[in-house]
């Protein structure tokens, strides 16, 4: 059997020797296509490739019958509509180990090039000055670099900026102890990483936990003369504080190739003569835009041929009559994995899933993808989906576990999600009721009956008369109103626990309030 595969954008012919070489793939290669004119086209083939151009909406996706699998070749698939495709029973698959090496090339670049003052340097000779005394650099070696950060992209830096032989500190959410002595780096929180540092390079996906995490605030913990680099995602460091940081001498330069909003040439940051920077060029080389092209078309050819793909980014298929019985689960499973992503600061180390009642009966494997999936969702964000949750885990080194029992403890079904670090275990159940939806049952060894949605506040204490009243006020008085609270206690007068659900989120210094008061032990902003 021989399979139509339509490239609509422009790939090179390296990218797409793997479809080449297949005996049974016929390529067809029209780059010109308007949107009517591929609706018309796309029933007559067997899998699409495009990059960020092609505009992959349902329309083109139910028109496609034919279609089995669509290969973008880059990291976002924002251009793809993830959902009709897995309607669809349609694999999307894309490259996200591809740039890995440009992006970690060109940050090194970066760094070089703002310790030596080399762009300053050139403009300088290009209006004709010989200005030797403006332009002392620094060395690397003997400098502390901090990685914020440290999955594909941040560990490639890390191992080069050891052969400049700088000393590396890195702070990531899943970076334990024993894999940065592994790396022969150091490890830190992510103040001690910003206060240890000379040069902060910064690797994390931009999302509510990563927006502005380089701030007024964390410039006031940094050295004097720091110096700040972003390749990864405008957005992650504050600009304005970077400019205030900058015309105040608390930072010695900055090394921008990202920025909030793009294109940015009326920035101010851009007007000073410590900023250097580049219009967004990590992934811009040859081998990059070749080895995503690469990438996906081994997927193309595998799933095409019948086997797995490296890097699906869509919910794998499953039978109609599997997910007419799992689906009603979906929403409660991601939201008890999410909800204790919140409880615990430290690495995790295990993830155990357990299913009772009605839930032994089913597949339950697309149910723990998705409960891992909302648990790595907090510090992943988009970078983490149905099908390549385990996947992440395994690489974090997360240990997941699954298990069915017939221990029920009076619901039809109960779902429980057990999250192990080096020190602690914490625990969260949820079950659906009939007629009103997902309810959190039980949070560690305290009954609860809470809708896991909205803005949650968990706060630990000590059951006394007044805890719940005085919390009321205290939120009262910063305008925040109380749609529900439940209360959970073992012990009269011992440990108690209560979840109110909030109008708003609370910002630190609040949280910190109620820290503050009597008998209050850990007070926990969970958003869901």
């Amino acid at each position: 059997m021989t399979f139509k595969v339509l490239i609509s954008d422009p790939l090179s012919e390296e990218g797409i020797f793997p479809l080449r070489e297949a005996e049974n793939i016929e390529i067809v290669i029209n780059t010109e296509l308007t949107h009517e004119a591929l609706l018309e086209e796309i029933k007559n083939y067997d899998a699409l490739l495009v990059r960020s151009q092609t505009q992959v909406s349902r329309d083109i996706i139910e028109k496609g019958s034919n279609l089995k699998v669509i290969g973008r070749a880059g990291v976002g698939v924002d251009n793809i509509d993830l959902e009709a495709a897995t309607e669809n029973g349609v694999i999307v698959v894309n490259a996200p180990d591809g740039n890995t090496n440009s992006a970690a090339e060109h940050t090194m670049a970066m760094i070089m090039a703002l310790a030596r003052k080399i762009p300053q340097a050139y403009f300088t000779i290009k209006n004709r000055e010989w200005d030797r005394k403006s332009h002392i650099g620094v060395e690397l070696r003997g400098k502390t670099l901090g990685i914020v950060g440290l999955g594909r992209i941040g560990a490639e830096v890390a191992f080069r900026a050891k052969g400049q032989r700088m000393d590396v500190i890195a702070y990531d959410p899943f970076l334990t102890e024993e894999k940065a002595e592994s790396m022969g780096i150091g490890y830190g929180t992510f103040e001690e990483v910003i206060q240890a540092a000379d040069f902060i390079t910064v690797h994390t996906p931009l999302m509510k936990e990563t927006r502005h995490i380089i701030n007024k605030e964390a410039f006031e913990l940094m050295k004097n003369g720091v110096r700040i680099v972003n390749c990864a995602r405008g957005g992650i460091i504050d600009e304005d504080a970077l400019y205030d940081a900058i015309v105040g001498g608390k930072v010695a330069g900055a090394a921008l190739d990202v920025f909030e909003q793009e294109p940015a040439l009326d920035h101010k940051v851009l007007e000073l003569k410590e900023v250097i920077a580049t219009p967004h060029l990590g992934a811009s080389t040859v081998e990059a835009q070749e080895n995503v092209a690469i990438d996906v078309s081994h997927d193309v050819v595998t799933i095409l041929s019948g086997g797995l793909a490296k890097n699906p980014v869509n919910i794998p298929s499953v039978p109609k009559e599997v997910m007419r019985k799992i689906e009603p689960y979906f929403y409660l499973s991601e939201k008890l994995g999410l909800f204790l992503a919140h409880l615990e600061e430290e690495v995790v180390e295990e993830i155990n899933i357990y299913y009772a009642g009605d839930l032994t009966e089913i597949n339950v494997a697309p149910l723990t993808q998705n409960t891992v999936k909302g648990l790595l969702t907090r510090h992943l964000g988009d970078h983490v989906n149905n099908v390549n949750a385990a996947y992440l885990a395994e690489r974090k080194g997360i240990t997941i576990n699954e298990q069915k029992t017939s221990t029920t403890k009076g619901f039809t079904n109960l779902l429980t999600v057990e999250m192990k670090t080096k020190n602690t275990a914490r625990k969260v159940s949820g079950t659906l009721l009939n007629g009103l939806g997902s309810r959190i049952v039980k949070v560690d060894e305290y009954s609860m009956d809470v809708v896991p949605e909205g803005h949650l506040l968990l706060v630990h204490h000590k059951d006394q008369p007044g805890a719940i009243g005085r919390v009321g006020n205290l939120l009262a008085e910063n305008n925040v109103n109380i749609a529900t609270m439940q209360v959970g206690r073992i012990d009269a007068g011992g440990d108690a626990i209560m979840m109110l659900t909030i109008d708003h989120s609370l910002n630190e210094e609040e949280l910190e309030q109620i820290r503050a008061m009597d008998g209050f032990d850990r007070v926990t902003a969970v958003d869901l």
